[in-house]
């Protein structure tokens, strides 16, 4: 027996095992495969993976480009990957920086009850360590979107724009809709009140999945804090005096934060322009990530042609 006919059937098996391994992912931890994916992919689009001290432990962040600064952030469950498009379409144009969350993807803490204390003081050492002292732009969705308002009222001299996508800090979601379903119907049900009714079924297997995370994943460990969040809501008059500059990107057809939530934020909050997208649900970055992108550029233009005509 030579050793190229040793070799060859070693190499073949490990292919073997390694096409059976993917195969088993896709079909029973299909969100893992795809967070995997994204986040290899933000690499290969030139964003480079950075690790921040935090108090609440090492924070993971990709940075990446060249010009004004862009914060984005994540919301509840998901982590950096989420914003995979629109890094590709913008690293370019500007210095894009885009941690996981305290508690999601790499970012610490890795197991246990995840605070909004511990996101807070997460973001603030991602930001003290990458805006090198600049006012930033924050886009954030859903909970992204309420600490992005959080960190505007708390460091308003940090940040020059915020963009909130399909989020905010007032209390009002619809507690009705089940984020954390316990079988494949109520995983269904769940994401019927997220997305639009025109948008393509999500197959079996990645809403067992979906129940999966329920049990144990960020979402579940971020929801087990539910009686302290109340302590980092933002009311109607905190808002009116707001001295960030707000564009509100929304997807109409969400279900859980539905428009009505945002004409509340638009009411009170003294320089605001919402950006209504229709067909399009709670996390319209996955969902329809071209016009997404179009109301994004719409918004960060308007920004830059403020901040244009200040410095003439």
């Amino acid at each position: 027996m030579s050793n190229g006919w040793i070799i060859g059937t070693l190499l073949l098996g490990s292919f073997l095992a390694g096409f059976l391994i993917l195969g088993w992912l896709m079909l029973k931890r299909p969100l893992e495969l795809w967070d995997w994916g994204t986040r290899r992919a933000l690499a290969g689009a030139g964003l480079k993976k950075v690790i921040v001290p935090a108090p609440v432990g090492p924070q993971t962040v990709f940075v990446g480009g060249t010009g004004p600064v862009l914060v984005f952030l994540h919301g509840a469950g998901h982590q950096a990957g989420t914003w995979l498009r629109v890094a590709k379409a913008l690293g370019g144009q500007y210095t894009l920086v885009i941690p996981d969350l305290a508690g999601h993807g790499e970012s610490a803490p890795a197991t246990g009850p995840i605070q909004a204390a511990d996101i807070v003081a997460g973001l603030e050492a991602v930001i003290a360590s990458q805006a090198h002292g600049q006012p930033v732009t924050l886009i954030g969705n859903s909970l992204g979107a309420w600490m992005a308002m959080v960190l505007a009222t708390r460091h308003p001299d940090w940040v020059e724009w915020l963009i909130a996508v399909n989020g905010g800090p007032l209390k009002g979601a619809n507690a009705e809709v089940r984020l954390l379903p316990a079988t494949r119907e109520e995983a269904r049900a769940t994401m019927a009140q997220l997305r639009d009714a025109s948008s393509p079924a999500i197959p079996g297997h990645i809403l067992d999945d979906l129940v999966r995370r329920s049990r144990s994943g960020a979402l579940a460990r971020f929801s087990a804090t539910a009686a302290s969040m109340e302590d980092w809501m933002l009311t109607e008059e905190q808002l009116r005096v707001l001295r960030v500059p707000v564009r509100l990107i929304w997807g109409v057809a969400d279900g859980l934060m539905p428009l009505d939530y945002a004409l509340r934020m638009v009411a009170v909050l003294p320089e605001v322009e919402l950006i209504p997208l229709d067909r399009c649900g709670h996390v319209p970055q996955q969902e329809a990530p071209e016009r997404f992108l179009a109301a994004l550029r719409r918004a960060l233009g308007e920004a830059q042609g403020v901040e244009g005509r200040e410095a003439s």
